[in-house]
């Protein structure tokens, strides 16, 4: 059953055309990456799923109920991290949190354990310090918290990654991931290897429209790569290699990368056996999420 579901959903701004019969579903209990370039319309699609702006056409449902404009009732199903979250800054991470459960109408006995769970989930359950001293990525980690507070049916993060250092970006992800099974995950980026690192399913938003979605594994085993390497015993092979196969490509120590089907692969063996070059192993490179991305970016 799917979460979040949107039909033909259309928006333009002015001239510019940004939503073009949007579709997308959302399968409960997925981490959903929302894949587009930067300005495609991801942050749009968000917002409208979360009533915050008027669509041109089209419709929404979250969890089974209509999403109205200005009417914001199914947003109890739903926790929401923006790109750039905002904090009263002189508040500690606690003392923001019990504002918030307020906000919600929650009962103080379950501020207090939400709060603490989760700032124990995502690493500040020790940080005593006030907002206004916390890095970008402490207050991506508070975000997500804040919009875990309610219980959501569906966490929406825009771009939670896009700013972040390595190990920042790595402490997101892994929170996002632990929280799959108590709530739906969708989040919105351009990075596609935080998407293979923990995404079940994907969506690739191009000119207006869904390109391509669904299940990442089923994806990529649709589009079987055409690249192997080849890993050779002895450096001066490489360039044995490298001559008898110009458009082949060194890509650090004895391996070398090739293109093309299994014509080409019988080819490269052949000519292996032929020179008695030892070889440590030969393998078909997996299709990756970049290769399917820029597979439709061009279509």
């Amino acid at each position: 059953m799917d979460i979040l579901t949107i039909t033909d959903l259309k928006k333009s701004f002015g001239d510019k055309k940004v939503l073009r019969g949007l579709n997308l579903s959302v399968p409960k209990h997925s981490v959903f990456g929302f894949i587009g370039r930067n300005g495609a319309g991801k942050t749009t699609a968000m917002k409208a799923a979360l009533g915050l702006l008027k669509p041109d056409g089209g419709e929404i449902y979250c969890s089974g109920e209509k999403v109205t404009y200005g009417q914001t009732k199914t947003n109890r199903y739903i926790g929401y991290l923006p790109d750039v979250p905002e904090f009263y800054p002189y508040m500690t991470s606690l003392e923001y949190l019990r504002l918030c459960g307020e906000a919600c109408g929650m009962s103080k006995s379950d501020i207090n354990l939400r709060s603490h769970e989760l700032l124990s989930l995502v690493g500040l359950k020790d940080e005593k310090h006030r907002i206004r001293g916390f890095s970008r990525g402490m207050k991506q980690r508070l975000g997500i918290a804040s919009a875990l507070l309610n219980s959501p049916l569906l966490l929406i993060c825009d771009e939670p990654t896009s700013a972040l250092d390595p190990v920042g970006r790595k402490e997101i992800l892994d929170i996002l991931l632990s929280v799959r099974e108590r709530t739906t995950v969708l989040f919105s980026t351009h990075i596609l290897s935080d998407v293979e690192r923990i995404c079940t399913h994907v969506a690739f938003l191009n000119e207006g429209k869904i390109a391509v979605q669904g299940d990442v594994s089923k994806l990529k085993s649709m589009r079987p790569s055409e690249e192997f390497i080849v890993e050779v015993e002895r450096p001066e092979d490489t360039q044995k290699l490298l001559q008898a196969f110009k458009s082949s490509v060194w890509t650090g120590g004895n391996v070398l990368t090739f293109s093309g089907r299994k014509d080409r692969i019988f080819a490269v063996l052949k000519y292996i056996t032929e020179h008695q070059i030892p070889i440590q192993k030969v393998e078909r490179m997996e299709p990756t999420l970049e290769s399917l991305f820029l597979e439709v970016a061009k279509s």
